[in-house]
């Protein structure tokens, strides 16, 4: 029994020791890390870890359903989409053909109201805010400096940053985008309590306005940036603008680094579902108009799909862009393959969520996933 104490007792100094080592390093965040992702089986992010975070609501107006297609559910998956659906844990897929579902389905206990993390699509709607506030004449355009409203980065290559360069991800910080190193700055951003103190802590490394550089960390200063110039929570604003005038038929949530702070994690995190998130990919198809009225400027969202540096040629403001043979996509992206697929022309919607992109073999800069939920969905709209 006394050598069983005596481990016990080591055991509880050798914890007590690393928690305090963390608090003085100032990695404490790390065992926010631990309890909320790997105590609860997993390795990195995942659908459900909302529950698991301080968030705000989201509040729903007068929803209105999408309509159903006169061709509703007339066929199942191909044999290709149903096996990437089992192998990647698919949660939710749906096909809306002229603005009305054509196709859904959903997985594993999930269901159509089910809220799981958009994770990076929430950037689309970030930079739509973004667009939102210059209209109304809040921000005086995307060329206004950051530093009008951030004076930390008003001296040196930092002046030189400004909001449309945080929307097209071309800021010149040192942000480095490293999903599962513990101590990358992505990791602390996501458990940190105080967000504000992570972003003001970035430094300049090259020329903004350069070159494309996947950056989580410029959408989040995007989102500061417009909460100074707006007097609005982020939460709010999103409310404001586009969840209730979409007609969303859900409540959601969005993760705030803490209660105290307050910040949203503007690169990640609203809890909704496939159709209300698909209502956001409509609206640029549609060029800002939502049931004829004009929600968002339609040249803010032409500039949106369109590629703004040679070498991000699959990038715009907040929307991913791929050309496939004779199609031209425009995309919201997530972590673990979250994904709302518009191709205008055809005026299909593809959205598609779940636990995991496969073994993430790329095709150029886009994962061999993407590929086949776009074309199964083409050969079932063509049964």
């Amino acid at each position: 029994m006394k050598p069983l104490k005596k481990v016990l007792k080591w055991l509880v100094i050798v914890i007590g020791l690393v928690v305090l080592s963390l608090f003085i390093s100032n990695t404490d965040y790390l065992l926010k890390a631990v309890r909320t992702i790997y105590l609860n089986g997993h390795t990195t992010a995942f659908l459900e870890d909302y529950k698991y975070f301080d968030n705000q609501i989201i509040e729903n107006g007068t929803s209105k359903p999408w309509p159903l297609h006169q061709d509703y559910n007339s066929v199942t998956e191909t044999v290709a989409l149903d096996s990437i659906n089992g192998s990647n844990g698919t949660i939710a897929y749906v096909i809306i053909k002229n603005d009305s579902i054509w196709f859904e389905n959903y997985y594993d206990g999930f269901n159509e109201n089910s809220k799981t993390n958009s994770f990076s699509m929430a950037k689309s709607y970030v930079s739509g805010l973004l667009g939102m506030a210059i209209q109304q004449g809040y921000i005086k355009s995307l060329d206004q400096p950051v530093s009008d409203f951030l004076p930390t980065y008003s001296e040196g290559l930092a002046s030189k940053m400004t909001v449309g360069h945080l929307s097209n991800m071309a800021s010149g910080t040192s942000w480095d985008e490293q999903y599962y190193s513990p101590f990358s700055i992505v990791t602390r951003a996501y458990f940190d309590d105080d967000l504000e103190q992570v972003m003001l802590g970035l430094n300049m490394v090259t020329e903004p306005g350069k070159s494309f550089k996947y950056s989580s960390g410029d959408t989040q200063m995007l989102a500061m940036v417009i909460e100074k110039a707006t007097g609005k929570k982020l939460y709010d604003y999103l409310t404001e603008s586009f969840w209730k005038p979409l007609g969303c038929e859900n409540q959601t949530l969005w993760q705030v680094d803490s209660k105290k702070h307050d910040l949203v994690k503007a690169y990640c995190c609203i809890a909704s579902n496939a159709k209300d998130f698909a209502r956001f990919g409509k609206l640029y198809k549609d060029h800002g108009k939502w049931n004829g009225k004009q929600i968002l400027d339609s040249t803010f969202v032409a500039k949106s799909i369109k590629p703004v540096y040679p070498n991000g040629d699959m990038y715009g403001y907040g929307m991913w862009l791929k050309k496939i043979e004779d199609k031209t996509f425009f995309m919201m992206r997530g972590h673990l393959g979250q994904y709302v697929i518009v191709e205008p022309n055809d005026n299909v919607i593809i959205v598609r969520l779940g636990h995991s992109k496969g073994d993430n073999t790329k095709i150029g800069q886009f994962t061999a996933d993407i590929f086949t939920y776009i074309t199964e969905a083409y050969k079932m709209l063509a049964k």
